[in-house]
């Protein structure tokens, strides 16, 4: 059987994370690669069914293939906000079972729900009966004082019976209590080879790992150990080129390598279309800092960008005369 566009896609994939992973944002990836699957931020089951928030589906037929990530605990609200976004046209329907944050426990969702497989299983059970498409998982290896070597295969052997057959594992405990959000990315120690373990116990389940993945070398490297996908966060964020400008031709072995030049006037008429329908410039802007990070005039760039873009009337002239800037010191670095 052939593989769908998400499930192919997983090899590569960007993390959803608020107030990040837009649109826009989105929209720039998909210039950098082609082929790497991108991810919404959390939108809550609630929001869509409860609150008629549909505008959170939005998206640009450009960013196929695309995952809308959801959040919840009811699983015929999921049901319901799943079908909305199928019907809105994405690729793959994910569920938040690890984001830490206090907002999202209040809500009963997120990483909280490590401690109830069953309640998870009914939701995706729901999920996938409401859709055609792809519904994943995306989940933590525990939390607080959970043994992740025995809860992590019951919680995935509860949702391989439930009939999800793709799961993104970050590779770390979530401490509900005590830590921040922030520190949740960064304080509790990885445990890649547990994930590798589950591989193993769960051969014909699609596992792709996430958390402190900064290279496309760790990432071939994951791919290389007999993991199926790799899903890079804010590595992804801060230094897009980095990751995705080589994705397609190393992870996928396809294309050819894309610059952040081409990207950066790729974005011109999207910024156009954008202002023309009242947008401002830095809700657009403020993803593309990191374009150029590690190259010379990279401080430049995002000062550039920083300042001008929230000034009255600024458009994508400012764009140009920065990529300018950068252009002719690279020009300059080559006649040295």
């Amino acid at each position: 059987m052939p593989l769908n566009a998400a499930t192919e896609a997983a090899r590569l994939s960007v993390a959803p994370m608020m107030d990040w992973t837009d649109r826009h944002c989105r929209y720039l990836h998909r210039l950098l690669s082609r082929d790497t699957l991108l991810y919404t931020e959390m939108v809550t089951a609630p929001a869509l069914v409860r609150g008629g928030a549909l505008h959170l589906l939005d998206h640009d037929p450009a960013e196929h293939p695309v995952a809308l990530q959801l959040g919840g605990s009811d699983p015929k609200e999921l049901a319901q906000a799943a079908r909305l976004g199928a019907q809105a046209g994405y690729d793959e329907i994910n569920l938040n079972v690890g984001c830490p944050s206090d907002r999202v426990q209040s809500g009963t969702f997120g990483a909280v729900l490590m401690k109830q497989p069953a309640l998870v299983a009914d939701c995706v059970a729901e999920m996938i009966a409401a859709v055609e498409v792809d519904v994943t998982v995306k989940c933590r290896i525990g939390v607080d004082d959970q043994n992740p070597e025995e809860v992590l295969p019951e919680f995935l052997a509860r949702i391989v019976a439930a009939g999800c057959t793709r799961v993104i594992i970050h590779a770390r405990k979530a401490w509900l209590q005590g830590l921040s959000p922030k520190e949740n990315r960064e304080v509790p120690p990885l445990d890649y080879p547990l994930v590798h373990r589950m591989k193993q116990y769960f051969p014909n389940l699609h596992i792709s790992i996430n958390g402190g993945i900064t290279s496309l070398d760790q990432a071939e490297a994951f791919l290389d150990g007999g993991l199926d996908g790799v899903m890079i966060g804010r590595a992804a964020y801060h230094q897009p080129a980095d990751i995705l400008c080589q994705a397609d031709r190393r992870i996928f072995g396809r294309g050819r390598d894309s610059t952040p030049e081409d990207a950066v006037r790729a974005m011109v008429p999207y910024i156009e279309a954008h202002l023309s329908a009242g947008g401002k410039l830095n809700q657009i802007t403020r993803h593309m800092l990191g374009l150029f990070a590690g190259r010379p005039g990279a401080r430049g760039w995002r000062r550039t960008l920083s300042e001008g873009a929230t000034r009255p009337g600024a458009g994508p002239e400012l764009v140009l005369g920065a990529l300018e800037e950068i252009e002719a010191l690279a020009v300059r670095q080559e006649a040295v």
